[in-house]
């Protein structure tokens, strides 16, 4: 079984120039999170770690498939996964999260964990409805029938509508006060 140590890269003692890791995940590594999400999957993460005097520049490149439950039917599917993600760590004061992709980090820090970086960044590339390939298909053909085309203009004297005539008798004489502003 994985364990959390295994997605952990010394920093201390590494120069400033970029390395290069591998992790791989597998069952194991989605039981360390729990399965509220993700079922399981199989998947293979190259990290391209940067290292310069004040930053750290995380390369994520992860391919693989995750296993996950479909909404509808409650079966479980294999969805495809292929993406990259950028994760920037200054040094700085304190240990905190400044944005999505930015970090601070202390100078003393010795490791870094990635672990929870390639579960988030897995679990935010899933579609918000985990649907299994049928349904996705039949999904589709639905889109496409149900497009819908809105279009809005100013309606004219010859539309025959009241509302674009310039009926002066039922406009209110505040509105026409305001007319004279310009």
């Amino acid at each position: 079984m994985k364990k959390l140590k295994d997605y952990e890269i010394g920093i201390a003692k590494l120069s400033n120039k970029k390395h290069l890791y591998e992790f791989a995940m597998d069952d194991s590594f989605f039981d360390l999170f729990g399965k509220e999400i993700i079922q399981g999957g199989n998947l293979q993460a190259k990290v391209e770690l940067d290292k310069t005097e004040s930053l750290l520049t995380l390369t994520f490149d992860i391919i693989g498939a995750v296993t996950l439950t479909c909404d509808r039917s409650l079966e479980e599917f294999e969805q495809p996964i292929d993406l990259q993600e950028v994760l920037r760590m200054k040094f700085g004061p304190e240990n905190k999260e400044l944005d999505d992709d930015l970090w601070q980090i202390t100078p003393e820090t010795q490791h870094i964990n990635v672990a929870q970086h390639l579960y988030d960044f897995i679990a935010l590339s899933l579609p918000m409805k985990k649907l299994h390939p049928r349904f996705q298909e039949e999904l589709d053909e639905e889109d496409d029938q149900d497009i819908l085309i809105y279009s809005s203009r100013k309606a004219s004297p010859e539309d025959g509508d009241e509302d674009g005539g310039d009926d002066d008798e039922d406009i209110d004489p505040r509105w026409d006060a305001l007319k004279n502003l310009n």
